[in-house]
């Protein structure tokens, strides 16, 4: 099941289905944080950007989310309502549990892998539920087909590794934290998701998203109709 968004009313609960997804999707993210055993290869960008800038991980998860959105852009890769909500909304979502203190940091991996795991479950079914919003994918699933389009000779396995590796780099090169859950997290994400979507009998493939122009165009034929 999909949302339709074939009227205003339906973008704006599948807007509100998204970003109540994505604040979720972020407790995922700050469980796998608190994990204490590496980070995930994007989070490592994050957490190194807002080390070595002295900024919230949200701001920093923010500024890679909009330079990645704007990259998107200029591929000319189909751009969604949701991509924006995803853009903010993760991000603060993690400053929201850090905040709160919601878990503390794992002193061991004999905690740290339980907790890394369970924040992966629940990316992976808050995915699905920001999936059926149908209102676009994340940035940085976007600028991974966006690249496999354009280098056309590589499987996008290996273009998935390239951008990872290198989102990786970066990040511990500006004091982000690896380890042992950052390989985890880069080789159990995929299989994890897969399987929560076959427990909930979803085909991401299934989905078609609707354009950010496309929604536009429902919600201004709407004013145009209620102005008459």
């Amino acid at each position: 099941m999909t949302m339709k968004n074939g009227t205003a009313r339906e973008i704006l609960g599948s807007m509100l289905l998204a970003a109540v997804s994505l604040f979720v999707n972020g407790f995922g993210v700050y469980l796998t944080i608190q994990a204490n055993i590496g980070a995930a290869p994007w989070d490592v960008l994050n957490l190194g950007l807002s080390r070595f800038f002295g900024i919230l991980y949200g701001n920093a998860s923010i500024a890679v989310s909009l330079t990645i959105l704007v990259i998107d852009i200029l591929l000319k890769e189909p751009i969604g309502i949701a991509m924006f909500i995803d853009a903010v909304v993760v991000g603060k979502s993690v400053d929201f549990f850090n905040w709160v203190h919601a878990v503390p940091p794992c002193a061991s991996p004999l905690t740290g892998v339980p907790v890394l795991l369970a924040g992966l479950v629940i990316l992976a079914y808050t995915q699905y539920t920001y999936m059926i919003a149908s209102l676009g994918c994340g940035p940085r699933d976007t600028l991974l087909v966006g690249l496999a389009k354009r280098v056309k000779k590589a499987p996008i396995g290996a273009v998935s590794i390239a951008l990872l590796s290198t989102a990786t780099l970066i990040g511990w090169l500006l004091g982000g934290s690896v380890g042992i859950g950052t390989l985890i997290c880069a080789f159990a994400t995929g299989p994890i998701m897969q399987l929560a979507f076959r427990t909930v009998h979803f085909d991401a493939k299934s989905v078609r998203h609707q354009r950010l122009k496309e929604s536009a165009r429902v919600v201004w034929g709407r004013t145009q109709a209620v102005k008459r």
